[in-house]
């Protein structure tokens, strides 16, 4: 089966077609995909969660919102910022301890970049264990080398590479399906319970009403989600499925039908997301964004 085409159409003519590679994997055997369900890209925010679980296992004094903060990219609402002030100030550190830089389009402080919540995370995970905060984004730092072991762990195999994010720590490159494999098993490590039930209870922190991730775990029950830049979302449910879908072209708008697609006949109905609809600046009804027939 090819990938899923997901059209762009507006007055019937179609604008765009995105390309979408899915796969869903049971107790590591793939049982169902869409396109190239190995093809290799970069986690990105999806790490998220799994960058969080040594977190957790350092931390017994975290609550649902400080791990769904730490595995989030926020909008910078006023409960995802107190949200990481709280983390913040649980670790103990800083702001000015923050090694981000300053987001586009934000107010000029990094407690405000989508990121901020995983890296206070990551600071407190440095206190928990002694650790310099010196440095801690960087690849041999013990953080780095935390996650990259967590990694490993979830998708029981080593990333194909690695590079920087966006935010300056390390991002892990693996195939579709050992993302999906990753998800799947995230709740049943160690402390990854805590990670998956923080998720599921605070969407709200985790992302914005608007994420593919967002409206997934709104539909499905005992499902957590965690879409990444490029066009990627990674999910899972509490009995070891996980997912992966990614846009070839990297853009997130064709996730939400090409997700309800994928899932209709796994038995997850996601009708109302089949279709986005497309809308001007003056919010009138202008296309749709939807699987091409």
């Amino acid at each position: 089966m090819g990938p899923i085409v997901v059209e762009v159409r507006r007055n019937g003519m179609v604008e765009a077609r995105h390309l979408v590679h899915a796969v869903a994997v049971r107790d590591g055997e793939i049982v169902a995909a869409a396109g190239d369900p190995h093809l290799v890209c970069f986690m990105r925010s999806s790490s998220k969660p799994i960058q969080a679980l040594a977190l957790a296992r350092a931390r017994d004094d975290l609550d649902d919102a400080d791990l769904a903060i730490a595995s989030a990219s926020h909008r910078a609402t006023d409960d995802q910022i107190a949200a990481v002030r709280a983390l913040l100030a649980k670790a103990p550190a800083t702001e000015a301890d923050l090694e981000l830089g300053l987001q586009e389009g934000r107010p000029p402080q990094r407690v405000f970049h989508n990121c901020s919540g995983k890296h206070a995370g990551m600071l407190a995970l440095c206190r928990a264990h002694g650790w310099t905060t010196t440095g801690y984004r960087l690849p041999d730092h013990p953080v780095q080398q935390a996650a990259l072991a967590t990694h490993v762990e979830a998708a029981e195999t080593e990333p194909h590479a690695t590079a920087t994010d966006g935010c300056g720590v390390v991002t892990f490159a693996f195939p579709l399906d050992r993302m999906a494999h990753a998800f799947a098993r995230l709740p049943h490590l160690p402390a990854g319970d805590r990670i998956a039930a923080a998720v599921r209870a605070r969407p709200d922190l985790v992302g914005g009403p608007d994420g593919a991730d967002f409206h997934l775990m709104q539909r499905a029950p005992g499902w957590f989600a965690k879409g990444g830049a490029e066009g990627l979302l990674c999910a899972a449910d509490d009995d070891h499925l996980g997912i992966a879908l990614k846009c070839e072209d990297g853009s997130s708008r064709p996730l939400e039908p090409a997700l309800a697609a994928f899932l209709a006949p796994l038995g997850i109905d996601l009708a109302d997301l089949a279709v986005t609809p497309v809308r001007n600046s003056r919010n009138e009804l202008v296309g749709e964004c939807k699987v091409a027939s």
